[in-house]
C-alpha cells in the first residue's frame, strides 16, 4: 500500500557522511552516559521485597504508592495484577542507619502497617524477598539474550544479502541499542525486565527495516544496471519511504497509547520503544545504507546471474522502454 509516491529521488546519500558523523557523536554521548552514570536498574536486578496486598474494591493506586513513598522509599513499583483490587508492591533493599539491610520483614511490617492505617480492609496475600543474586542472573541472562540476538542478526544477514550487509546492519542496530541505554542512563529512567524485552523487540524492529531497505537496494541493482552505487541506494530509500512512514507511525500510535494510558507498568516499555523505533528509522537509512555503501558494496556482491539473465530481467521491468 502507498499512499503517495515521490517520483524524484531524494539525495540521502549525499549527506551520508554528516549524519554518519551525527550518529557517531550520539553514540559516544550514550556511551559515555553509561560509563559515568550507569543505569538505574529495578528490584529485578538489584533485588528487594516483592509484597501483594488485596482489597475489597478497586485500590488507588496513587493513593497507596504515596504512602508508601512517604515511608522513605524511592523506587517503589505499584501496579494491579489479576484484578483492580490486586496489588503488586516491589520495594528496594533498604538500609537503616548503621548501613545494615533491613529485612524483608520488617520492611513488609512497616509498609502494611501503614496501608492498614489508610485502608483498615487490606490484606496481605504474599511476601517475598528477591536476593541481590537471583538480580545479578537475571541481568547477566539479558546480555546473554542480547548476545545471541546479535549473532543470530549476523548469521540471518549473511545468508540472506552479503557479509557487508550484515556488518552493516548488526552497526546500525547496535546503534540503536546502545543510544536507548544511553537515554535511559543520562535520565536515570528505571531500567527493568520490561524494558530489556523493549529494547530485544526494538532490535528485532530495527532489522525488519534494515532487511526491507536492503531488499529493495538489491532489486534496483537489477533494475539500474547504469546507475552508481549512490544512486541506488537513494532509489531503493525513496520507493520504501511510503512504507516506512505507514509501518512506523501506526506501530508508533500504539505504544503512544501504551506510554499514556497504561500506567506505570507500561510506562517505561512504551518509553524505550519510542526511542528505540525513531532510531530506528534514522539508522536504517543514514547508518546501516550509508555503511553499506562505506563498505564497497555493489552489484555484483548481491546479483549473482549471467548478463543474458539480467537482459531478460531488465525486460521485463514496465521502464525498460523508457531507459534504452
Amino acid at each position: 500500500m502507498e499512499f503517495f509516491r515521490i517520483k524524484k529521488d531524494v539525495p540521502f546519500m549525499r549527506h551520508a557522511l554528516i549524519f554518519n558523523v551525527i550518529s557517531f557523536v550520539t553514540f559516544l554521548a550514550a556511551v559515555f552516559f553509561l560509563v559515568t552514570r550507569g543505569l538505574h536498574l529495578s528490584i529485578e536486578f538489584t533485588g528487594g521485597t516483592v509484597m501483594e496486598v488485596a482489597y475489597t474494591q478497586a485500590a488507588d493506586l496513587e493513593k497507596i504508592r504515596g504512602t508508601v513513598t512517604r515511608l522513605g522509599y524511592r523506587d517503589v513499583q505499584v501496579q494491579n495484577f489479576g484484578t483492580s483490587r490486586d496489588v503488586m508492591i516491589r520495594l528496594p533493599i533498604q538500609k537503616d542507619t548503621t548501613g545494615k539491610i533491613v529485612s524483608s520483614a520488617q520492611q513488609s511490617e512497616a509498609v502494611f502497617g501503614a496501608l492498614k492505617a489508610a485502608t483498615p480492609e487490606a490484606v496481605l496475600q504474599r511476601v517475598e524477598f528477591v536476593g541481590p543474586q537471583i538480580g545479578k542472573e537475571l541481568f547477566t541472562g539479558g546480555l546473554l539474550a542480547l548476545l545471541f540476538v546479535v549473532v543470530g542478526i549476523i548469521i540471518y544477514l549473511s545468508f540472506r544479502f552479503e557479509w557487508k550487509f550484515a556488518v552493516a546492519g548488526v552497526i546500525a542496530n547496535l546503534h540503536d541499542v546502545v543510544i536507548i541505554l544511553g537515554f535511559f542512563a543520562f535520565f536515570q529512567w528505571e531500567f527493568s525486565l520490561p524494558v530489556l524485552a523493549g529494547v530485544l523487540a526494538v532490535l528485532g524492529y530495527s532489522v525488519n527495516e534494515s532487511v526491507v531497505i536492503f531488499d529493495r537496494i538489491r532489486e534496483t541493482f537489477r533494475k539500474m544496471r547504469k546507475a552508481t552505487v549512490q544512486q541506488v541506494i537513494d532509489h531503493a530509500i525513496t520507493t520504501t519511504m511510503s512504507r516506512t512512514i505507514i509501518t512506523h507511525a501506526s506501530t508508533e500510535m500504539m505504544v503512544l497509547s501504551m506510554f499514556f494510558f497504561g500506567g506505570q507498568t507500561l510506562h517505561f516499555f512504551a518509553l524505550a520503544l519510542t526511542v528505540g523505533i525513531l532510531f530506528g528509522i534514522y539508522s536504517s537509512v543514514f547508518v546501516a545504507a550509508a555503511l553499506a555503501m562505506w563498505l564497497g558494496v555493489k552489484r555484483e556482491d548481491l546479483i549473482r546471474h549471467s548478463n543474458k539473465d539480467d537482459e531478460e530481467f531488465d525486460r521485463n521491468d514496465p521502464n525498460y522502454g523508457a531507459r534504452v
